[in-house]
């Protein structure tokens, strides 16, 4: 990968990842695979993440409400994290999460909601 990818992708896992509690993809990738790990790293931060067609906080939240309606809790948290990280609220993310209650069901919210308040909740000094 060109030297411009591997920049950007630092800087963008520096954004949004800084602080994060818990095991990164990454690292359970590079626990596997080392070198598929770079690839997908490259690829999923260095270019759809540090894409500027779109700002920050709206990817994260899209990002919330997809693993919201997928019921992927820990892979949400660690996307709550970096929204909050991006700028986004906890109650930007709240009303998402609402939001997409409403076609995703209850329980899928519910689950989501704990999620947040979770992350909050390690976030207070």
């Amino acid at each position: 990968m060109d030297k411009e990818t591997v920049e950007k992708t630092k800087k963008t896992a520096a954004l949004y990842f800084k602080d994060v509690t818990g095991e990164k993809p990454y690292d359970l990738w590079k626990s596997f695979d080392k070198e598929i790990a770079n690839d997908l790293s490259l690829f999923i931060t260095g270019k759809m993440y540090a894409r500027e067609k779109l700002p920050h906080k709206t990817r994260q939240l899209i990002t919330v409400a997809a693993l919201t309606a997928l019921s992927k809790t820990e892979e949400l948290k660690l996307h709550i994290q970096a929204g909050l990280n991006v700028g986004c609220t906890a109650e930007d993310i709240a009303e998402v999460i609402f939001q997409t209650m409403i076609y995703a069901g209850v329980p899928a919210g519910n689950s989501a909601l704990k999620a947040l308040r979770e992350v909050i909740n390690q976030k207070k000094p």
